[in-house]
């Protein structure tokens, strides 16, 4: 039967006129037949249950759409933010540096313009300006410490490659515990802090280069010690007239 037909039912019904019953011949025919039209409401209600329920496991799946797009947006943003704060962490610590960079360049134009070639603490000796590191004893460095001491004041450790400037080295240091220049062996040569090659081998009293050794201004002299000892140090760099 399809869906929506009325289900039609019929039932015999015998009518009794009065108290007294019919007789027998009239009976058969005062029998009539009663057709009853029964809806078929029981499959209506199932099948509209049926339909509501379809409306709701649809507009249920819609909403887990909706929400698997608005999680899934989320969690893009948060990518996106996360590296757009590295970039500006990024940029923020390059501006800092260039920032220093550039107070110090300005420092050394205000020495320049007021005719002073060497910043202050640091002794001239044309072309170059040094800093003799003289600090107490608690407070020195290893060859590599020294070194990176230097950098930091945009010079390196002292380096002679003429007569002069070795002469400007000695007459200048004072103290008697010896001061790291930028002298060291490196594959078993004695080699300046810039790459270059130490030319006179008669400047530093020493035994065969090794590595491991550095070169060590003693009270006017040249030696070779570890470069793992900790000493005072010069820094030299040029001076600002130059």
């Amino acid at each position: 039967m399809a869906e929506g037909e009325e289900e039609v039912n019929y039932a015999s019904g015998v009518f009794k006129a009065g108290n007294n019953p019919p007789p027998a011949a009239k009976r058969g025919e005062e029998t009539v037949y009663v057709e009853v039209k029964v809806q078929n409401q029981t499959k209506n209600e199932d099948s509209a249950g049926h339909r509501r329920f379809q409306h709701l496991a649809c507009c249920l799946g819609i909403l887990c759409v909706i929400l698997l797009g608005v999680i899934i947006g989320v969690c893009v943003y948060l990518q996106v933010l996360s590296k757009l704060n590295q970039e500006l962490e990024t940029k923020k610590n390059n501006l800092t540096q260039q920032i220093q960079n550039m107070e110090t360049n300005r420092n050394e134009l205000d020495i320049n313009k007021k005719c002073q070639p060497c910043q202050k603490g640091w002794n001239l000796s044309e072309p170059s300006c040094y800093a003799f590191n003289d600090a107490p004893y608690p407070v020195w460095k290893t060859w590599e410490e020294a070194q990176e001491d230097c950098k930091g004041k945009n010079s390196d450790l002292a380096v002679a490659h003429d007569s002069e400037e070795k002469e400007a080295i000695n007459t200048n240091s004072f103290g008697v515990y010896g001061f790291w220049i930028g002298l060291r062996v490196e594959d078993g040569k004695w080699k300046w802090v810039d790459g270059s090659d130490l030319t006179d081998s008669s400047w530093i009293a020493a035994p065969d280069p090794v590595d491991g050794l550095c070169a060590v201004l003693y009270r006017g002299k040249w030696v070779s010690v570890s470069c793992g000892k900790k000493q005072q140090w010069i820094c030299q760099k040029k001076d600002l007239s130059v």
